[in-house]
């Protein structure tokens, strides 16, 4: 499967995702084999007892698995969607860049498996995921919409 290769803001994955600016998280690497980003650790991040809320892990595994597996099928026209998440809270963390790194387990032609590791600056890991994606053809319907039709 050839799928393009960047290390620019890729729309609609790059920074320029409303989620992404709202995370922090920069895209570094994309490509339909490895997908890299990173984020500076702040308070908007935290929970209660001043740590990253797991969701921020959950919500940046999801991000970097998804973007990886569209880039992989977006030359045969293909869409992806998340059909589960499981990430794993390794260590708790109050501040630091935080660096992500996804790569494809399997695709398949209806569904992918891709594995995440978020790692703090000294290579720890923080936690870690694995996000089973669907393959849409063009013209599926998501939420009463067609693929790829993001008006309201």
């Amino acid at each position: 499967m050839d799928s393009p290769t960047t290390t620019e803001p890729h729309e609609p994955w790059g920074d320029s995702g409303a989620w992404n600016r709202h995370l922090g998280l920069r895209m570094i690497e994309l490509s339909g084999e490895r997908v890299t980003g990173e984020w500076d650790v702040d308070p908007r991040h935290f929970q209660p007892y001043g740590i990253v809320h797991g969701g921020v892990y959950c919500s940046v595994i999801e991000t970097v698995c998804s973007v990886g597996a569209a880039l992989s099928v977006i030359g045969e026209g293909l869409s992806v969607v998340g059909l589960d998440n499981h990430t794993s809270f390794i260590r708790a963390v109050r501040g630091g860049r935080l660096t992500v790194v996804a790569t494809p387990i399997t695709r398949g032609r209806r569904t992918q498996l891709w594995e995440a590791e978020i790692k703090n600056e000294a290579g720890q890991i923080v936690a870690t995921g694995r996000v089973r994606c669907l393959c849409l053809a063009p013209g599926t319907e998501l939420a009463g919409k067609a693929v790829g039709t993001t008006e309201p």
